[in-house]
């Protein structure tokens, strides 16, 4: 059974035929929907040029022909791993010989924020039909807290409608954390370009009803500046949905599951998706990776551990992919770098958005970035997957 009707439960489900499993596997989700696809949230679907069914992963007639059995629309609220069951929000009790736990992440709140219907956040598919009928009104005006990648890639999609669009972000350096201050810097360059007014170094420090309408908000920031807006989007991050696991046995906390280097979080029990945390080779720490692809290739693994029972369960060690579209920007991201590596443009310009960055921390490269070179970039996979150096980086020849 796999726990989590999201890409990452769906490919441990699909996994799992593909190696050979015969038995009874059922699929449980929160949501009544079938699994979807969750980047065109910010992007297609939000901007309309999509509708909601063209997000929809597999039919219900894909998944039959799998013997995947759907329990749809009833949130998991507790495991029992001592009885092997777990307990649904609707009193059902589901038992397994063998659990994927793939609930994912929500939306980190901001406290003293929530609870105004004009604060939203973007996790779902009706969060993002309910955002598009806000940006899409004519004269909508949104302010967003956060400019990481969901911040800014709703940024782009509001702007490309024509809403007004606004940027608090409390860091000097819009996706300081995920692309560093060299990347982020041009970032910013873009979205003032398009129109966006970017508060940065500035936090968001009350919300009250609006006085341009009832139905908005009010934002009143640290600097002292306030902001009228038709709807607040919380993008911060997000926090692990674990707590269905709390008082499981597992190791689990707001910032994920623990478990080891093969997925697994006890016996007969792995993991995958935004909830897990492993230990990764290629820094030695415990790290987590929210993203599409990790999703897909964590599902395929979990299923493989869980599979090999008390045999020889190999190591989940990719190279990490991440991208953003942003306008017409394409960013790529390998590996794991941090805001604090040295980073050096290997080919193209900044000025012109069209260039690849290698990062490096100790002599050791640590992590690849093309913006709107996307062939060039995969060059470097191969030097991050054998634990390259830097300076082997910085003499590769980008094609």
């Amino acid at each position: 059974m796999a726990v989590g009707a999201g890409l990452a439960g769906l490919r441990a489900c699909e996994a799992l035929r593909e190696q050979g499993f015969e038995g009874r596997l059922r699929l449980v989700g929160g949501e009544g929907l079938l699994p979807y696809d969750r980047p065109p949230l910010s992007k297609q679907l939000l901007a309309g040029t999509w509708d909601k069914d063209r997000c929809t992963l597999r039919t219900s007639r894909e998944l039959e022909a799998l013997g995947i059995e759907l329990v749809l629309g009833a949130m998991a609220e507790r495991l029992d791993l001592a009885a092997r069951t777990v307990v649904l929000g609707d009193g059902r009790s589901i038992g397994f010989d063998g659990l994927v736990v793939a609930t994912g992440a929500t939306p980190r709140p901001l406290p003293g924020v929530t609870g105004r219907p004009a604060v939203l956040t973007l996790r779902d598919l009706d969060d993002a039909l309910a955002l598009r009928a806000v940006i899409s009104a004519p004269g909508a005006r949104l302010v967003i807290a956060g400019a990481g990648l969901i911040g800014l890639e709703v940024a782009a999609t509001a702007r490309g409608l024509g809403a007004d669009v606004t940027v608090v972000e409390p860091l000097q350096v819009p996706l300081e954390r995920a692309l560093g201050p060299l990347v982020g810097t041009v970032c910013e360059r873009v979205h003032r370009d398009h129109g966006v007014d970017l508060r940065l170094g500035t936090r968001l420090d009350s919300v009250e009803s609006g006085a341009r309408h009832a139905s908005g908000v009010t934002c009143r920031l640290s600097d002292g500046t306030s902001l009228e807006a038709d709807a607040l989007l919380v993008a911060v991050g997000a926090l692990a949905t674990t707590a269905w696991l709390v008082g499981s046995g597992l190791d689990v906390g707001p910032e994920g599951l623990r478990c080891d280097a093969s997925l697994t979080a006890a016996p007969g029990v792995v993991a995958a998706g935004d909830l897990v945390r492993w230990p990764h080779p290629f820094t030695g720490e415990y790290v987590k990776v929210e993203h599409r692809t990790n999703a897909a290739e964590q599902g395929e693994h979990a299923a493989r551990s869980l599979l090999a029972g008390d045999g020889p369960r190999p190591g989940f060690a990719p190279v990490p992919y991440v991208w953003s579209d942003q306008y017409d920007c394409k960013i790529q991201v390998l590996g794991m770098h941090r805001p604090a590596d040295q980073a050096v443009v290997v080919d193209g310009s900044l000025e012109d958005l069209s260039f690849l960055v290698v990062f490096g921390r100790g002599g050791r490269l640590t992590g690849a970035l093309g913006f709107n070179r996307p062939r060039a970039l995969m060059a470097y996979r191969a030097l991050l997957a054998r634990g390259a150096s830097f300076a082997e980086a910085l003499a590769l020849t980008p094609v």
